[in-house]
C-alpha cells in the first residue's frame, strides 16, 4: 500500500518541483495578457492621433495649392484627405477647410468654409498672434476623430483626436465656387 500511495509530508511537498513552471503561468499569464492588450490599444490609439494630424495637413495643403475650386474638386480634397484614415473606419472623422482674410486691422474673418461630417465655420475667427499679417490669407483645415479601442482594457471609453493646420495659400487665396477669400 506504501508503493502505490507513497507518504507526503510538508517536507517532501516543499522540495515537490514537478508543476513549478504550470504554476508560475498561471500567475504571470493574465498580467502579460494584459500588458499586450494595453500596449495594442495604446499602439493603436498613437496610430490614429498620428492619421488625424497627417489628414489635417493634407486638406490644408490640398486646398492652398490652387486658385479657384469647384464643388467637385473640394469634394476630391476631402476624398483625399478622407483616405488617409485607412485602414481605420471612416465614419467618426470629421473634416474641415476654411478660408481666413485678414484684413488691415488684423481682423480675421472666415471667408468660405466646407466641411464632411462636421460644422462650418463662419463670422470672426481668433489666430494665433504669429499668423496675424495684415492683408493676408489663410488656408485653415481641421480633423477630429473619435477614437474607440476595439478591446477596451486599457483605453476604457471613447477618446476624441482632433488637429489643425494653417497654410498659406500657394498661388493665391483660393476662390470657392464663385466665393473669394479675400
Amino acid at each position: 500500500m506504501s508503493r502505490i500511495f507513497p507518504k507526503f509530508g510538508l517536507k517532501s511537498f516543499r522540495r515537490d518541483e514537478r508543476a513549478v513552471s504550470a504554476v508560475e503561468f498561471a500567475l504571470l499569464a493574465p498580467m502579460m495578457i494584459g500588458l499586450y492588450l494595453g500596449g495594442v490599444e495604446i499602439s493603436e490609439g498613437i496610430s490614429v492621433d498620428r492619421k488625424v494630424t497627417l489628414a489635417a495637413g493634407a486638406v490644408a495643403n490640398l486646398a492652398a495649392q490652387t486658385a479657384t475650386l469647384s464643388t467637385s474638386q473640394m469634394t476630391d480634397v476631402l476624398d483625399a484627405t478622407t483616405a488617409i484614415i485607412a485602414p481605420y473606419s471612416t465614419g467618426p472623422l470629421k473634416i474641415t477647410v476654411s478660408c481666413i482674410n485678414i484684413d488691415a486691422n488684423k481682423v480675421a474673418t472666415v471667408k468660405w468654409s466646407v466641411t464632411r461630417n462636421g460644422a462650418t465655420r463662419s463670422g470672426g475667427i481668433a489666430l494665433p498672434s504669429a499668423l496675424q499679417v495684415a492683408n493676408t490669407q489663410l488656408i485653415f483645415g481641421e480633423t477630429s476623430y473619435t477614437y474607440t479601442p476595439t478591446i477596451g482594457h486599457v483605453i476604457k471609453s471613447s477618446i476624441t483626436l482632433s488637429d489643425s493646420m494653417y497654410m498659406a495659400p500657394r498661388i493665391s487665396a483660393p476662390n470657392y465656387n464663385g466665393t473669394a477669400c479675400t
